[in-house]
């Protein structure tokens, strides 16, 4: 991309970063746990100044994804919260509507894991139950996040089509 994805901005000036924070919280969660690498504080200050998010460093960020869903992981631990809801910051029109569907009734059960899929092609949100934390954490490494994990464990699909694209923004021409 050139740039790292939380320093990028949409064409009505607002931060990736900023946006994909708002629309968790929008969607009741909180508190949003933010995982930044490359250029951390520069990302760390498009931030709310009175955010209650957790921001946490990922210095090996460049050993992989499994590095940052780690470290999110890591700041999760510490909190009293059935499960994660999981999320990219490169979603352009990840909305509300798409993240309370994937999470599904609240309570969400600690044995909960869920996927939101896009015309049947896995994306984002994911929802990690607490119970399966450690199996998880054991099983990430390298450039790979859960996928691996999810497949192998079956995690509930929930077709969220309908409610937006699913598209993932990886090169500067998407």
């Amino acid at each position: 991309m050139g740039t790292p994805k939380a320093l990028k901005f949409d064409a009505d000036g607002r931060s990736w970063l900023r946006r994909g924070v708002s629309t968790l919280r929008n969607a009741g969660c909180s508190p949003v746990i933010v995982v930044l690498g490359a250029r951390a504080a520069d990302a760390a200050a498009l931030l709310p100044p009175d955010s209650t998010d957790i921001l946490v460093v990922e210095s090996d960020w460049t050993k992989g994804m499994s590095k940052s869903l780690l470290a999110g992981l890591a700041a999760a631990q510490n909190l009293d919260a059935p499960a994660a809801v999981i999320t990219l910051v490169d979603l352009p029109d990840l909305d509300v509507e798409t993240i309370s569907r994937a999470i599904g009734p609240t309570p969400v059960p600690s044995d909960t894991l869920r996927r939101a899929v896009f015309h049947g092609t896995p994306g984002h949100p994911v929802i990690i139950g607490r119970d399966h934390w450690p199996a998880l954490i054991a099983s990430l490494v390298g450039d790979s996040g859960a996928n691996g994990y999810l497949r192998a464990h079956h995690a509930d699909q929930v077709e969220c089509s309908d409610l937006s694209t699913g598209r993932d923004v990886d090169y500067p021409q998407a």
